[in-house]
């Protein structure tokens, strides 16, 4: 069984910036998950490098678009290294395969008539870079900011038959309920669909205003624009239509995809109506339509409350900068614990610092070190007993369900969810610990057969936890593992056949070392 997911690729006239990473890693933890899960992975993100600002701005600079983009992408590199990624393929739209995918595509659909010419006279959004008719105006006859700023245009471009295919994509999606993940996100996509009807694509630009771009194939003074480039790259990249000497992937072992993770704010009209029309009429049928995982963003406190980012406003978080405060596992693991995809989240640092301290420092890490010490110390390694108690089952059993809802809740991308069934089971182990006392056990010579149950369920719980948290902070769970000695394990698991019992007798573990340094806010300054 195979897995493909895909983040929407990142447009290179910027700097990457906390919502980027929330994305990335959002998706590089399903990728480890699924990987757990023993099913054949295959993780794409990448940049999106054509397109008139990018070309606006490095015309500024003095420079040509290819350099500026090179230079700008080493910070999107740079930045998803320092979130420890795992993507499998990295997609950059000035890849020469890329564009010959997207002239194919293009041709086959001129040729079936699905793009023709067409002249236009009317208003243009300089922001989004597009056409606009009167449904974009608001109830004053205006267009709103988000279209800013605006100005005629009288032109000639090639259009692509969009309209044609509404009626089925309203079809499909009544039909498929988990075409676009979380439900709550649906309202806003029947709405859009509604806005579509009648309405063509214009998929040019003339080189007269835009060279840096793909050129038609069948017209050479015309580039396209982003819908049929960027959106592409979904599929160029997993190996459609590739050449014969291509050390791209086999796209029919990859394809359909599961699903394309992507903020709310480019749902619609570009992957819920643009991208599976264009799709559909390129030939692929309704079972190769993928999902849409639609998140929310990442606002910021104030003083006046919760607001956007923006680059305007000056209050981008800087995701490398955070790593370097405060190190991958704590940014990883809150990216993912403080939000939920139905939702928006306001970043706070403190949210940050009392996260990582209460779940992974006071918990895992607690566990972990107290287990370790007393392990050693009293046992030298793991030893048979035949002692068992109520508390001892309740914590097996404790395990069975946690991990019965972490699998349900995962598969159901609820990652913060996911976390916090973990969470609640680590929290479990230290009360059993506490209620338990080993450390007064210790004292009791005739009571050593309960004290080997309570460190070897100490154990077990430490370890099967930290593997459920290893998608999330895979390298806090890597050095963990070396001090549980248990790398070897796990080499025999996956999620699927995960149970209690995987730590054998007579296992010795290593001295315990902290793992989870506690943060402060300090650290910040």
């Amino acid at each position: 069984m195979s897995f493909y997911i895909t983040t929407a690729i990142d447009y290179t006239n910027g700097k990457p910036h906390i919502g980027h990473a929330y994305e990335k890693v959002l998706a590089d933890v399903l990728a480890r998950y699924h990987r757990q899960k023993g099913e054949c992975t295959y993780f794409l993100t990448g940049v999106d490098q054509h397109g008139q600002k990018v070309q606006q701005t490095a015309e500024k600079e003095g420079t040509h678009p290819a350099t500026y983009v090179r230079r700008v992408t080493k910070g999107f590199t740079k930045a998803y290294a320092a979130l420890e990624l795992s993507h499998d393929a990295w997609a950059e739209t000035t890849h020469e395969e890329h564009k010959a995918c997207v002239q194919d595509i293009l041709q086959k659909l001129f040729d079936q008539d699905l793009i023709y010419k067409q002249h236009y006279q009317g208003f243009y959004s300089i922001r989004q870079e597009q056409f606009l008719t009167d449904k974009e105006r608001d109830e004053n006859g205006e267009f709103g900011p988000e279209w800013q700023p605006v100005e005629e245009r009288d032109e000639e471009n090639y259009y692509f038959k969009l309209s044609s295919f509404v009626g089925w994509l309203r079809d499909f999606a009544e039909k498929n309920e988990s075409f676009i993940i979380p439900s709550n996100r649906r309202n806003e996509f029947l709405k859009a669909i509604d806005h579509a009807e009648g309405n063509d694509l214009c998929i040019s630009r003339p080189k007269e205003r835009l060279r840096w771009g793909i050129e038609l194939p069948f017209d050479t003074e015309f580039v396209t624009f982003v819908w049929f480039d960027a959106l592409i790259n979904y599929i160029s990249f997993a190996g459609y239509n590739k050449s014969a000497d291509s050390t791209l992937p086999d796209f029919d072992k990859l394809w359909p995809a599961n699903v394309h993770v992507i903020g709310k704010d480019i749902m619609v009209p570009s992957h819920s109506i643009y991208w599976p029309i264009m799709l559909h009429a390129m030939g692929f049928s309704d079972a190769q339509i993928p999902s849409l995982l639609v998140h929310g963003w990442w606002n910021i406190k104030s003083a006046s409350g919760d607001e956007k980012m923006s680059k305007s406003l000056g209050n981008i978080v800087d995701p490398v900068e955070l790593v370097e405060t405060f190190g991958v596992d704590a940014v990883r693991y809150y990216l993912v614990r403080d939000i939920s995809i139905t939702r928006d989240s306001s970043f706070d640092i403190e949210r940050l610092v009392g996260t990582f301290n209460v779940e992974l420092a006071n918990n895992l890490g607690n566990l972990c070190n107290r287990t370790l010490t007393m392990l050693r110390k009293n046992c030298g390694a793991t030893q048979s007993s035949s002692y068992d108690d109520t508390l001892s089952e309740q914590l097996r059993e404790k395990f069975v369900s946690t991990l019965a809802s972490y699998q349900q809740e995962m598969d159901a991308y609820n990652i913060d969810e996911a976390l916090r069934h973990v969470i609640e089971f680590l929290t479990e182990a230290n009360i059993y610990a506490e209620k338990q006392a080993p450390w007064s056990l210790a004292k009791e010579e005739e009571k050593k057969e309960q004290l080997i149950t309570v460190l070897n369920h100490m154990l077990e719980a430490a370890a099967l936890g930290s593997i459920l948290l290893q998608p999330v902070i895979p390298q806090a769970i890597e050095r963990l593992h070396k001090q549980l000695n248990i790398a070897e394990l796990q080499s025999d698991l996956s999620i699927q056949n995960l149970k209690w019992g995987i730590i054998p007798e007579g296992h010795e573990t290593a001295k315990p070392k902290p793992i989870f340094p506690r943060l402060t806010l300090e650290d910040a300054e």
